[in-house]
């Protein structure tokens, strides 16, 4: 993310603006007050090293809706239908999300707001209420697929039926609460160590898949075929619509606040420096899981005749037998269920903040969080009672699909803002990086609208 320290400029005309920036004094103006700038940093004497550790975390609880089940469905597929070739995919939109994060953060350090609050401040009353619930619908969304892969997960590993694993999957809003109550460290270090056990689940998996490496290699240069192939190429916007969450651009605008770093030029330049490099990390870590979880469908059924695997259960079924590896469907259930788990955590703090940044509405965090899973479950419990786990896979379907058409209610405002030297100062981003930014929003909502066509049509 090129910085734009070379521009000088003064701080921002706040009421040339109509922006207020949130001073950490102001009652209540602050984004999650609990835990604002409550994660103390190590003294200027520090090493560097030091200094980075500090920031590191609010990257990983981003990146994790970077590898929820709704990704799953999305790279199976893509992997048993087509091989390697839609690797290339999946590190392009990859990359369209570092810069969008890194926009974000840089958005929560310069301003004081998250991107909610700089919409309330922003926009008209209307045009807020009309974003708070495109945000509300991106969560349920996001929140459904989180529910009915924990489900899943407890059916493979325990054979608890789905309606079961969707109610026991309530209990993971108390995790949220007791952790948050211990500190926001604790709550980084429980993501951060369950995205270590998914990693090494499917790290074992591509070595017993044994996959070509030269396939591999070919796999992450773009194909023409990509786009010429319609079939290839639904499954191509599945998986930029599936990688590029709306809420995270809201989550990681105000997580990046508990940092207690000097709310001056310079401290508020480090902080932006930190951060960036902090997400960019760790969501390379979400391109090894989401290319592995490719990869070992690619290995274990393109090759093997198994096409048309397209459903977690069938994945998980056929994995131990074809890899030859007793553990193998085993390591995938449980990575699930560390996926969904750690998804509902970062889907139920990203509510909060919308709530709170839109409306400044406070409930208290165990209704917040209760109301989030309810509005989530019922749709579940209702479809699963219906139809059965048939009705659960295209449930999830249908949830990926509504997460693509909120993402522009989140990426337009967020450009809007950071190149925007009045609301931003001296840290608007250059010409150059507002141009490539708008270049990836107008290329984002030109495939999820084309998604959006041929799921209807």
């Amino acid at each position: 993310m090129p910085d734009s320290s070379h521009h000088s400029c003064s701080a921002p005309d706040s009421a040339k603006a109509g922006w207020r920036f949130a001073k950490p004094t102001e009652a209540g103006s602050s984004s999650l007050p609990e835990v604002f700038a409550s994660v103390r940093l190590p003294g200027e004497n520090a090493s560097w090293f030091r200094r980075f550790l500090a920031f590191v975390g609010p990257g990983y609880m981003v990146s994790v809706g970077y590898m929820d089940p709704g990704n799953w469905a999305t790279d199976l597929q893509g992997g048993a239908q087509f091989g390697y070739t839609l690797l290339s995919v999946i590190m392009l939109s990859n990359l369209m999300a570092i810069l969008l994060q890194a926009l974000s953060a840089r958005l929560g350090i310069a301003t004081g707001r998250d991107l909610a609050q700089a919409c309330r401040d922003h926009f008209p009353p209307a045009v807020n209420i009309l974003l708070w619930l495109a945000c509300e619908l991106a969560i349920i969304a996001c929140d459904l697929a989180e529910v009915i892969g924990t489900a899943v997960a407890l059916q493979l590993l325990f054979g608890i039926p789905l309606l079961g694993g969707a109610a026991i999957s309530v209990l993971d809003a108390f995790i949220v609460l007791f952790l948050m109550n211990k500190g926001f460290r604790y709550l980084e270090a429980f993501i951060i160590g369950l995205l270590s056990i998914i990693a090494l689940c499917f790290a074992v998996q591509v070595v017993a898949a044994a996959p070509p490496l030269a396939g591999i290699i070919k796999g992450f240069l773009p194909s023409p075929e990509i786009v010429t192939n319609s079939q290839m190429l639904y499954i191509a916007i599945g998986i930029i619509g599936a990688t590029v969450m709306p809420h995270n651009l809201y989550l990681h605008s105000s997580i990046v606040q508990t940092r207690a770093f000097e709310r001056s030029s310079e401290g508020r330049r480090e902080a932006i420096r930190w951060a960036t490099w902090d997400s960019t990390i760790a969501l390379m870590l979400a391109l090894f899981i989401n290319a592995a979880i490719l990869i070992v469908a690619a290995a274990a059924f393109h090759t093997t005749g198994h096409q048309d695997v397209a459903e977690i259960e069938d994945a998980y079924r056929l994995l131990s037998p074809i890899l030859g590896l007793g553990i193998a469907s085993t390591l995938f259930a449980v990575a699930l269920l560390a996926a969904g788990t750690n998804s509902t955590i970062t889907g139920t703090l990203a509510g909060q903040i919308i709530m709170e940044g839109f409306l400044r509405l406070r409930i208290p965090h165990w209704a917040r969080r209760l109301l989030t899973r309810g509005l989530a479950i019922i749709p579940v419990i209702v479809v699963t009672a219906l139809y059965g786990s048939k009705g659960v896979g295209e449930l999830l379907l249908l949830s990926q699909v509504i997460l693509s058409m909120q993402l522009p209610f989140a990426v337009i405002p967020l450009v809007l803002f950071v190149s925007d030297r009045r609301k931003m100062g001296e840290f608007v981003i250059s010409r150059t990086s507002a141009v490539l930014s708008w270049v990836v929003a107008a290329v984002i909502l030109i495939l999820n609208f084309k998604l959006l066509y041929d799921t209807i049509f």
